[in-house]
């Protein structure tokens, strides 16, 4: 058995030895750290060793190598974050379709929050939204299985499936404090980064931009032009629900806005000589606008990059209620079987040094949405056993219907025509 034992460890080191190559190569680490965990590496190394030999000789069927693995690497990447997670090849290939802003399911942005599956937003145009999906609802049932301890992986799957068919959500909301169903129907998700791009008031440019991808820099760009050619004189930027993406793009987005060589973000890793920190290039720079930025608890990541390099910098006011604070970087992977990690790798930081993860964007300009409810509530302890007969909301109406019942989106108006107003008596 002893023998056994030692000759599985030895081929678990030799895999952890393969990951460490096929991420770029981690034996650069100090070797004083590298010493004092070895011995504490390899002990535990031993115990789960000690388990795979266990459930290969005694487990009642014969247990599928790759599943053991698989499984093992799941529950070691769960346990670090919320965020960090492993993708096996079909779960990884879903995720670069995500970022191409294609792909299918239900249209949500999902996330563990104190072990309860959490909604952090729905897709704008997505069947959740239609649905009446909203920010902070809590997911206790998918399709009558209940979600307690689920693993974020796990959650996906069972949300995602063949478009056309419904899947149904059992949600609890803080607001009502109830508990009901909400059937909806699966489709492939086509996202377009900027939603909105018209005049909403007064040569007022209203751009509703809703997920940061690989086209939405041209997207916005596109947007620009069109507004500043009918004679826009300020902008309202809507980040509102608006989940993240991908880094280059809340880059590309700030960039729009800033002078040569402002800091947009820097990254704080494990290691010193790791950090990063982008500046703005002054290449793209549009004309300088009043700009108001609008955002909400459902915006997260890179809409929080872009809101804080425009508040720190000074360039415009951010107007609504405190983000998400999930600004965290998630550094994809690949490993040598086509499956993936995704690991939490440093945190972001605004130009003024302010941590995001955990802190979110505190508007310069609080203005909580009429409709929202105050103080937490915890869901009930039966929260998961429990069904009523609500249903969800309707969706938003749209941007000049929205203007007359969003109080939010009325004072970024105000507050556009007072800083015109101001900036035209100050000339």
């Amino acid at each position: 058995m002893m023998r056994r034992t030692h000759k599985i460890a030895l081929i678990m080191v030799s895999i952890l030895m393969i990951a460490s190559l096929a991420i770029g190569g981690h034996e650069k680490e100090p070797k004083e750290k590298v010493k004092t965990s070895k011995g504490d590496l390899y002990s535990q190394l031993e115990l789960f060793a000690d388990a795979i030999s266990l459930v290969r000789s005694d487990y009642v069927d014969e247990a599928d190598s790759k599943k053991l693995i698989y499984g093992a690497m799941r529950g070691m990447l769960a346990s670090l974050d919320d965020y960090s997670q492993f993708m096996d090849p079909e779960e990884f290939e879903e995720i670069r379709s995500e970022t191409k802003g294609e792909f299918g399911g239900v249209g949500t942005e999902i996330s563990l929050k104190e072990g309860i599956l959490t909604v952090v937003t729905p897709i704008v145009g997505s069947p959740a939204e239609a649905a009446g999906i909203k920010p902070g609802d809590k997911i206790v049932r998918i399709d009558g299985k209940i979600t307690k301890n689920i693993t974020l992986n796990n959650a996906v799957n069972q949300m995602r499936g063949k478009p056309g068919t419904t899947v149904t959500l059992t949600v609890w909301r803080e607001k009502t404090e109830k508990v009901f169903d909400v059937a909806i129907k699966r489709a492939i998700i086509k996202i377009k980064s900027v939603k909105d791009a018209d005049f909403i008031d007064d040569k007022i440019g209203y751009i509703r931009l809703v997920e940061f991808q690989e086209n939405t820099v041209r997207e916005l760009d596109e947007a620009l032009k069109k507004l500043e050619s009918r004679g826009m004189d300020s902008l309202i930027l809507d980040l509102r629900y608006n989940p993240g993406g991908l880094l280059d793009g809340a880059v590309g987005v700030a960039e729009r806005f800033l002078a040569k060589d402002k800091t947009i973000v820097s990254i704080k890793s494990r290691t010193p000589e790791q950090n990063v920190e982008y500046r703005s290039s002054g290449r793209f720079v549009r004309r300088g606008y009043p700009l108001t930025i609008m955002v909400n608890e459902g915006s997260a990541s890179a809409a929080e990059i872009v809101a804080g390099a425009i508040q720190d910098n000074k360039r415009g006011l951010v107007l609504g209620a405190k983000t998400y604070g999930k600004a965290s970087v998630q550094t994809v992977i690949p490993l040598k079987d086509g499956s993936a990690l995704r690991l939490t790798t440093a945190a972001y930081l605004t130009p003024s040094g302010k941590l995001i993860k955990n802190e979110g964007i505190v508007p310069d300009i609080a203005v909580p949405l009429q409709e929202a409810a105050a103080g937490k509530k915890e869901p009930p302890e039966d929260v998961f056993e429990k069904i009523s007969e609500d249903k969800g909301e309707k969706k938003e109406a749209p941007l000049k219907e929205q203007l007359k019942k969003d109080n939010q989106l009325a004072a970024a108006v105000n507050l556009m025509k007072a800083v015109k107003v101001y900036k035209q008596e100050k000339q």
